[in-house]
């Protein structure tokens, strides 16, 4: 598997906009706005940020199930997607990647949402896959019993493909507006999916037209080896947590390996690696920031992700660097650990160094976020009909 080092491409690098930073006594900083934690406009801030700086895309998280961070952790959080729907008309080239879980929904209301993020940003959408994996979540729904986290992810599976079936269930040509003959879609190109699977039965099609990335990105974090399983077969960005430069490349032969046998093309599909991130003015005051961190929060409050760096921006963009060389990674999925301050040091500090050493874009590579990712807008699977008259 080639890496964008590899052949002189600047990396990817997604930024989580989730609540008040990762450390759940972030809060509790001055300048973190904890008053504006459920408002748009702080959502809108960060992520105007992140695109100023040139990073790649905004990630935020969901879940149907609080926030396991004790009593000293922010408590509560807005729906990721919707939230994302108010960013898009407020920023214009970084992607916004909201987590969608597949347990307690529908590949239909799913594909209908998600696509509708996509028209609302003209093309930034992407679709960060989660399941519901405890009893209290089951229990908001009370449909079904908790199923096992092999029958959570074999679920997830088939809801990716009936949501990809499901956008393209209008080929790109099937809304024609024609005044003369009162004729708005050509019914000829809206097809029925009839799926039939072990976790879904869907006829279809969407009520959505096919967007404008046709198949907005679909986003695998490969928490344990169902949801790698999951990424190899339907992902087109795995993100992975690895401790060391040796951990990520032994994962990355493992994800080259698993797309071969999937028939996949291993260099149509990134892997980023998740960093927690604490930036500071000096190494010193990062660490005095952790340290008072650490002492707020109650005790098992933090479990960092695998990788995780404290200090100045310049031995953030070192490790980067050296990540970079070992050619063991696409990019990054960075968590900052204080929002907006260390938001705020990587688009002042890290940025324009990262920018220099040819680590980050200067500017955005066309309007998609497929565009970023270097993928096509892929061809419908169900058209039978090309500008020209029948196929």
């Amino acid at each position: 598997m080639s890496t964008n080092c590899d052949d002189g491409r600047p990396l990817h690098f997604g930024i989580s906009i989730d609540g008040a930073g990762r450390h759940p006594a972030a809060w509790r900083e001055a300048g973190a706005r904890a008053a504006q934690l459920f408002t748009a406009e702080r959502a809108i801030d960060l992520a105007r940020l992140a695109e100023q700086a040139r990073f790649g895309f905004v990630t935020l998280d969901d879940s149907f199930l609080l926030q396991p961070v004790g009593a000293g952790g922010v408590r509560g959080q807005l729906d990721a997607l919707l939230t994302m729907a108010r960013i898009a008309p407020a920023t214009e080239r970084i992607g916004l990647v909201p987590t969608v879980t597949t347990t307690h929904t529908e590949p239909f209301h799913v594909s209908k949402n998600v696509a509708t993020l996509d028209f609302v940003s003209l093309g930034r959408a992407g679709w960060l896959v989660d399941v519901s994996t405890t009893e209290a979540e089951a229990h908001h729904f009370g449909r079904r019993p908790l199923a096992t986290p092999e029958d959570l992810y074999a679920e997830a599976a088939e809801a990716i493909d009936v949501v990809s079936r499901l956008w393209d269930s209008w080929e790109d040509g099937a809304v024609i507006r024609d005044i003369a003959t009162g004729r708005y879609i050509d019914r000829s190109r809206v097809h029925y999916t009839d799926f039939e699977g072990r976790f879904f039965s869907v006829r279809g099609p969407s009520i959505t037209p096919r967007s404008p990335q046709g198949q907005p990105l679909v986003f695998v974090a490969a928490v344990n080896d169902h949801a790698l399983e999951v990424g190899l077969d339907r992902a087109d960005v795995i993100i992975v947590d690895a401790a060391t430069i040796g951990e990520a490349a032994r994962l990355r032969d493992r994800i080259r390996d698993g797309l071969h046998g999937n028939g996949r093309d291993p260099s149509a599909v990134s892997v980023l690696v998740r960093i927690d991130v604490l930036i500071g003015a000096t190494d010193a005051e990062a660490g005095e920031t952790l340290a008072r961190l650490d002492g707020a929060a109650a005790p098992g409050g933090f479990v960092p992700a695998g990788l995780a760096y404290v200090g100045a921006a310049v031995g953030f963009v070192d490790l980067v660097e050296e990540w970079a060389g070992a050619g063991v990674v696409d990019g990054f999925v960075v968590q900052p650990s204080t929002l907006p301050a260390t938001l705020e040091r990587l688009a002042a500090d890290a940025a324009p160094q990262l920018q220099a050493r040819g680590l980050l874009r200067r500017e955005y590579a066309g309007a998609t976020l497929r565009d970023q990712f270097g993928l096509a807008r892929p061809a419908n699977r169900y058209a039978t009909t090309v500008a020209g008259g029948p196929s």
